[in-house]
């Protein structure tokens, strides 16, 4: 897949750190790490905006589709748009799951599950580190 953002490893870094991400975000997004449950800024934000791939600044999810799904991160039953997220198969840690990225710089942001509401099912469980929140 070729990404339409493309930098490298110490122009990310650089990057995420003048926007003050917090300091996992680089090895959540580039490096397909993951924040512990229930410790992420964005688990318990409850206003209304829409959330941003913190490196890119892309639009990725609306706050009216974020529910508390008791897993300690923030999780989404439906991207912003159909197109507004990327997913790959993940077959690490002996399971298979589906990984979701940003469509146009390839930052990592979580998986999605087939274990969501209505009306889609599904469950984007997302790393508060891979986020950015912008308030309406």
């Amino acid at each position: 897949m070729t990404l339409k953002i493309q930098k490298t490893d110490a122009e990310w870094q650089a990057l995420l750190q003048t926007k003050g991400a917090e300091p996992l975000a680089y090895q959540v997004t580039r490096h397909e790490g993951t924040e512990r449950a229930f410790t992420g800024k964005h688990a318990d934000e409850h206003r209304d905006g829409t959330y941003h791939c913190i490196c890119c600044d892309k639009p990725l999810f609306d706050a009216s589709t974020k529910y508390d799904s008791g897993t300690g991160w923030p999780s989404f039953f439906a991207p912003l748009t159909p197109d507004a997220v990327a997913t790959k198969v993940d077959r690490s840690f002996f399971s298979t799951r589906t990984e979701v990225h940003c469509p146009d710089c390839g930052a990592h942001m979580g998986h999605v599950f087939e274990d969501g509401p209505r009306p889609t099912g599904l469950r984007y469980c997302m790393n508060s580190a891979s986020l950015d929140f912008k308030p309406r």
